[in-house]
């Protein structure tokens, strides 16, 4: 049987390690943290705007897994909020332990608490992977979805300092990026203001430290809108996030709060001090990151040059999903990308004909259009996501956003990919 090798168990990593697995690939995903999902930890969002077509090509595709188990452990589902419409909100405290056991369900080799920190070369081929711990891994093709944040001496460069975030650098090691110990050239993204990487763009604030009217009108309608003095409005904060589509002025003039089991506030940061004078925020506390008064972790730090099949440039058998393939922004393409990838990385150790989605798929379309833009100086200092700003732009302009589930099985049974996630390659 063939072997794929997965380094990085966020969002993308899962879904990668799950379409190996589908195709009939022996599985290992390979994580540093004690826990899967990274940045899904203390997200939260999914089909809100075009993330809702994404989503159902995915199902459609058969590679829908992950969104069917967001789905299940939703807390709130079809809501809006500014700038959105007809969001979910999955429950960040339940989400984990589900994903976890379906993989290992399905036969993924789950090695939690694995900080791979060096690569075995032959030529232009990986033929293994290192742990800090010096365990090796060997295998016929690697996916790579080890994030772009970290380690906290970026976060003090290009930031403000650890702010103690879910990946816990202190606890668990820095970030170390496959592509570059096998000599690949990696790209940084710009803010607009020319400083390097961007902001995450959300806190977590424990519920039971909100007024109890502010508690309950998120936990009966999934969000809370409260007006912010005039004093307090700071527009300068939206052009740090990563999250352009949440940079609206009503996200710096509101604290707009939404209920994944925390209360996610859509501020990259929020001093606590200048919090609390707000009514109903007195006793405000941060749940993640734990100094996320001062700021949060920063992103778009090393994304590997690859095409449109996902295929790391440079190296023969390494592909990448999430934010390692670009300045893609959210849990619905760091899932998408993650599962062509994972599926490639089989038809690679196969000797198949590799997939590329076609561009009349939105997901086909933000491969190409990510990897386009970002070869020009202009294009690394956007973020590109199904749900706003740039690409949520363009996908109402090519007609690709829907929210007819019909209609968009009938656009993937037409380019003949119905079920092609699904399917056993092996």
């Amino acid at each position: 049987m063939k072997k794929i090798i997965v380094v990085g168990g966020g969002w993308s990593g899962c879904a990668a390690a799950l379409a190996a697995r589908k195709a009939g690939a022996e599985v290992t995903l390979l994580e540093k943290t004690d826990m899967l999902l990274g940045a899904g930890l203390v997200g939260g969002i999914i089909r809100n705007n075009g993330r809702f077509t994404a989503a159902e090509e995915a199902i459609a595709m058969g590679g829908g897994d992950l969104f069917k188990l967001a789905d299940a452990t939703a807390r709130h589902v079809n809501i809006s909020f500014p700038g959105h419409n007809h969001a979910s909100l999955y429950d960040i405290v339940k989400i984990e332990p589900a994903v976890r056991n379906y993989l290992l369900e399905k036969g993924v080799d789950i090695r939690c608490e694995t900080r791979i920190t060096d690569v075995s070369l032959d030529d232009d081929r990986i033929v293994a992977v290192t742990s800090e711990d010096g365990e090796t891994f060997v295998g016929d093709v690697f996916v790579e979805t080890t994030g772009t944040s970290g380690p906290m001496g970026n976060c003090r460069k290009y930031g403000n300092g650890c702010a103690m975030c879910i990946q816990r650098c202190p606890a668990f090691g820095p970030r170390v990026s496959l592509a570059a110990k096998a000599g690949v050239k990696e790209v940084i993204g710009r803010r607009l203001d020319d400083f390097y990487g961007a902001m995450s763009g959300s806190g977590k604030l424990n519920k039971d430290s909100l007024a109890p009217d502010i508690r309950a009108e998120l936990e009966a309608t999934g969000v809370a809108v409260v007006p912010l003095p005039p004093g307090m409005v700071d527009k300068k904060k939206l052009a740090m996030k990563p999250c352009q589509q949440y940079a609206l002025d009503e996200f710096a003039e509101n604290i707009v709060l939404l209920d994944t089991g925390h209360a996610k506030i859509m501020t990259p940061f929020f001093p606590l001090a200048k919090l609390r004078k707000v009514p109903g925020f007195e006793q405000a506390r941060y749940a993640d990151p734990y100094a996320g008064g001062r700021g949060n972790s920063i992103r778009f730090l090393a994304m590997s040059p690859r095409d449109d099949y996902l295929q790391v440039k440079g190296l023969t058998n390494l592909f990448c999903g999430g934010e390692k393939a670009g300045l893609l922004v959210g849990h619905t393409e760091a899932i998408v990308t993650g599962t062509l990838a994972g599926h490639n990385a089989v038809r690679l150790a196969a000797g198949q004909e590799l997939l590329k989605l076609p561009r009349t798929t939105a997901v086909g379309e933000i491969i190409a259009f990510v990897r386009e833009s970002m070869a020009t100086e202009a294009g690394l200092k956007l973020k590109y996501t199904f749900s706003g700003s740039v690409f949520f732009e363009r996908m109402r302009e090519m007609e690709l956003y829907t929210t007819d589930t019909a209609a968009i099985k009938e656009r993937i049974a037409q380019a003949d990919l119905s079920d092609i996630f699904g399917r056993p390659l092996l």
